[in-house]
C-alpha cells in the first residue's frame, strides 16, 4: 500500500494531502536546523550522564522515606550538569508544572516580600497560587505581594514600567518562557538574559526564576545559561521524553534549590527523602530521548505554522518566525473552529481516538476550555494536544508529537475536520 492510500484509509482526503505535501516540501531547510539543535542537545544529555557516571544500579526502586536513593541523587545531577545549573530537584513528588513552580516561588518568598513579573499576568493555573484570583493557601495569603509589568504592545519589555516596579520589597522576579493562553510572542533566552541582566542592574540581590515549560531543548542554551537562579518546569513536557509519567524539575542556584526542597518535603529534610518508586528508569530514558521528541514537536509546530496561514489565519508564531517553544497558537475567531480543531486532533491518536472532547469548566482556569489529548500519559502535552479557552479571540494552541510523522497526521486530520465542516476550504494544488 502506498503512504498515500494509507492516509486516506485515516481518514485523509486526496486534496489536503496534496495541499499539505506541497508545504512540506518547501520547509526540508527548516527542518535540517531543527535537526541540528536536536543533534547538538543530544551530545549535551549524553555528556552529562556519562559525567555523573549513570549506571542501570541507578534505575534501582526505593521506597518509604528513600533514604541514600542513589538514582534519585544521581538524577538530580544529571539535570544539574545537563542546565548548567549548582543543584536540581527532580522528582515525582512533583505532580506537575504549577506544582514545582510553587513550591519553588513559597520556598523562596517569606512574608512581607514582592514577587515581580517583568512579563504581564502569568499563565492561569498561577494565578490561584499567587493570589491574583483568591484561592485557600496563595503567596498572598501569606503575606507575599504581587505586582506585573505589562509588556508593550508589540510583546517586548517595557524596559521604564519594570524600573519603576522594582523596589525594596522585590525578592523574586518569576519571567514566563512560554506564551501561556496569550498570543504575545515566546522569550528567546536570550532576551530573557537581556530582561534578567536589565533587573540584576536595578537590584542585584533579586531572584530570577523562569518558567520553563514547553521551552527545553527549543534551543542550544538554557535560561540559566543567561543568569537565571531558577528554572522551572514539568516532566510530562519537554523533559520528559514521553516516557515520564508524572514529575517535575526545579535547577539552579544550590541555596534556591535547597529552600525549595525544604518546602517539598519539610523543613530539616529537604533533599535527603523522598522515595523514587522506581521512577528514575523512565526519567533518565525521557531525558535521553528529549532532544529528539523535542525537535519532532517542533517540525510539526512549523508546518501547522505554514499550512494555517496560508489558508489566511494568524499563528504565532509565524510561518517564518524563529521557534522558542513547541506551541503553535492558531487564532480561528469562532468557537466552532476550535473545537473542530480540537476534534481532529483526538481523531488522530493512538489512544482514545474515539472520543469527542467539548468545552467543559476546568479547575483553575476562567472560562470553559477544550482539551484534546489522547496521550499514553494523562495530561501529557509533550504528546499530541490541543487546548483552548472558549473566549475570544478563539485562538487555540497546538503542541506536542512524540514523533513528527504524529504530529503531521494530528495537523491533517485537524485540518479534515475543519473541511468536513465547511470552515476552510482547500486550495487546489498544480
Amino acid at each position: 500500500m502506498k503512504l498515500e492510500q494509507m492516509y486516506e484509509k485515516m481518514g485523509i482526503r486526496h486534496d489536503i494531502l496534496s495541499y499539505a505535501s506541497d508545504i512540506e516540501k518547501s520547509l526540508k531547510e527548516r527542518f535540517s536546523l531543527i535537526d541540528e539543535t536536536a543533534e547538538y542537545n543530544q551530545m549535551k544529555v549524553i555528556h552529562a550522564m556519562q559525567k555523573a557516571k549513570v549506571s542501570d544500579i541507578h534505575f534501582a526502586a526505593t521506597t518509604g522515606y528513600g533514604y541514600n536513593d542513589l538514582g534519585r541523587d544521581a538524577l538530580e545531577e544529571v539535570y544539574a550538569k545537563t542546565f548548567h545549573g549548582e543543584s536540581a530537584l527532580v522528582r515525582p513528588q512533583l505532580i506537575s508544572g504549577t506544582h514545582a513552580l510553587h513550591v519553588a516561588l513559597s520556598g523562596n518568598l517569606r512574608p512581607g516580600d514582592e514577587l515581580l513579573s517583568p512579563v504581564g499576568k502569568p499563565y492561569d493555573t498561577l494565578e490561584e497560587v499567587i493570589g491574583i484570583r483568591d484561592s485557600v493557601g496563595s503567596l498572598k495569603e501569606y503575606g507575599v505581594r504581587y505586582r506585573q509589568a505589562d509588556l508593550l504592545e508589540d510583546g517586548s519589555f517595557d524596559f521604564d514600567a519594570i524600573r519603576q516596579a522594582v523596589n525594596d520589597k522585590t525578592r523574586l522576579v518569576t519571567i514566563q518562557r512560554s506564551k501561556g493562553y496569550a498570543t504575545r510572542p515566546t522569550l528567546s533566552v536570550d532576551q530573557i538574559g537581556e530582561l534578567i541582566s536589565f533587573i540584576k542592574s536595578i537590584k542585584p540581590d533579586v531572584l530570577c526564576m523562569v518558567d520553563n515549560c514547553y521551552g527545553e531543548f527549543v534551543e542550544r542554551i538554557e535560561p540559566t545559561d543567561v543568569g537565571a537562579d531558577m528554572v522551572v518546569g514539568s516532566l510530562i513536557k519537554n523533559p520528559g521524553g514521553g516516557l515520564a509519567p508524572i514529575g517535575g524539575y526545579i535547577v539552579g542556584k544550590k541555596d534556591c534549590i535547597d529552600r525549595a526542597s525544604y518546602r517539598l518535603s519539610a523543613p530539616g529534610l529537604g533533599k535527603e527523602v523522598g522515595a523514587s518508586l522506581g521512577m528514575n528508569q523512565p526519567f533518565f530514558q525521557g531525558l535521553f530521548l528529549a532532544p529528539t521528541v523535542v525537535a519532532g514537536a517542533l517540525k510539526g509546530a512549523v508546518f501547522a505554522a505554514n499550512l494555517y496561514e496560508r489558508l489566511g489565519f494568524s499563528v504565532t508564531p509565524d510561518s517564518r518566525q524563529t521557534r522558542h517553544d513547541i506551541i503553535q497558537a492558531i487564532t480561528f475567531g469562532t468557537p466552532e473552529a476550535v473545537i473542530a480543531f480540537c476534534q481532529g486532533i483526538q481523531a488522530a491518536a493512538p489512544v482514545d481516538s474515539f472520543v469527542t472532547p467539548e468545552p467543559w469548566d476546568m479547575p483553575g482556569y476562567d472560562a470553559p476550555v477544550i482539551m484534546a489529548a489522547g496521550a499514553f500519559v494523562q495530561g501529557s502535552s509533550i504528546e499530541l494536544s490541543a487546548d483552548a479557552p472558549i473566549k475570544d479571540p478563539y485562538a487555540v494552541y497546538f503542541q506536542g508529537g512524540l514523533t513528527w510523522y504524529h504530529a503531521k497526521l494530528g495537523i491533517l486530520m485537524s485540518l479534515q475536520k475543519l473541511a468536513d465542516a465547511e470552515i476552510v476550504e482547500i486550495p487546489q494544488v498544480h
